[in-house]
């Protein structure tokens, strides 16, 4: 049996408090945990009319503690983690911001150290946390920067309610203006080998098939509407190809996204964030869970963002972290089948 997940609670005036408490009332085949402010998960519970109950457990004991439950039994387990200011559904206050990248820190370690099998992270605002005075631009390059792994990649994956689709980046939180110039042949090298290697340990695709977009429109028309295909993109497929890695591309990425082209792959490679990720939330938005690649732990996240708007009204739909949750539960057992 797999080690129990941990599950981040986030920003705590947004809707990840309400999607754990949430979780707590379903049945999963693995046991977990929640870490945030359990104070404030008894007060969103009140909030929310739900009958959940708040346990505080200790980090010593999570790996032996047997009341960490897999059933729906209306208990959220939970490490806490002090705010530095009370919160109120819906209201963001950067004083708490510190408590956001605590709870992240904590659940890294955890993992880490064995003590818990995979990461499940709530959303987080990143403009408040910028607001104070961190530097912080998203989870998967501040997990990147906890782990001392410089090359990080993104990937989210959905399997409702389109056939399984799996779309990861070579680039991720960018402006569009600054694409170009990251598109380099070490930035599309390292992307392709990283989801290479994690579709084989952390998914168990024997030998996986990735197929990677073009930057430009038409997969840059032979040069004519670009050249990072031919001076970038093509010389790198080439060179992984004789490596033994089965890649396949330059596409258009207009006519890769559909059922034909994608028959056979395990993977796209999109070149920026917009180019993969508004397909893929199209097909799934709400069961669609996003992967962070080449960590020394498993994590994965909910694809949405705060919600603020729906924070404490009982409208927040859980089905995407019940995915993250499930999803990672199933990496961690292929992990340990791997190892």
């Amino acid at each position: 049996m797999i080690a129990p997940l941990i599950v981040s609670c986030g920003e705590p005036a947004g809707i990840g408090p309400d999607l754990v408490l949430d979780a707590a009332t379903r049945d999963f085949g693995f046991s977990w945990l929640a870490i945030g402010n359990a104070d404030l998960l008894e007060s969103r519970a009140q909030q929310l009319k739900l009958n959940v109950s708040v346990v505080r457990v200790e980090e010593a004991g999570l790996v032996s503690d047997s009341a960490l439950s897999a059933r729906a039994d209306n208990t959220v387990y939970v490490l806490n983690q002090p705010l530095a200011k009370p919160c109120i559904a819906g209201e963001l206050n950067a004083d708490n911001a510190g408590h956001v990248l605590a709870i992240l820190k904590r659940a890294h370690k955890l993992c880490q150290r064995g003590m818990c099998s995979a990461m499940v992270t709530g959303p987080v605002q990143k403009s408040v946390i910028a607001a104070a005075g961190f530097n912080f631009s998203g989870h998967t390059e501040y997990l990147a920067e906890l782990s001392g792994i410089s090359r990080p990649v993104m990937m989210l994956t959905t399997q409702a309610p389109q056939p399984l689709l799996r779309v990861a980046l070579v680039t991720t939180h960018l402006p569009l203006s600054a694409v170009p110039t990251a598109i380099t042949n070490q930035s599309v090298s390292e992307a392709i080998t990283i989801l290479h290697n994690d579709l084989k340990r952390r998914f168990g695709v024997a030998q996986p098939l990735i197929r990677v977009c073009g930057l430009n429109p038409h997969a840059g028309e032979n040069g004519y509407l670009g050249r990072e295909e031919i001076d970038v993109i093509t010389p790198v497929i080439q060179q992984l190809r004789v490596e033994g890695i089965k890649v396949e591309g330059p596409f258009p990425a207009d006519t890769l996204f559909t059922p034909k082209h994608l028959r056979g792959a395990d993977a796209v490679l999109a070149m920026y964030h917009d180019q993969g990720l508004s397909v893929l939330k199209y097909a799934g938005f709400g069961n669609a869970v996003n992967v962070t690649l080449g960590l020394d732990i498993i994590r994965t996240s909910v694809d949405h963002g705060t919600a603020l708007d729906l924070a404490g009204s009982g409208q927040a739909d859980s089905g995407s972290l019940v995915s993250a949750m499930n999803l990672a539960a199933k990496m961690a057992r292929t992990n340990e089948q791997t190892e």
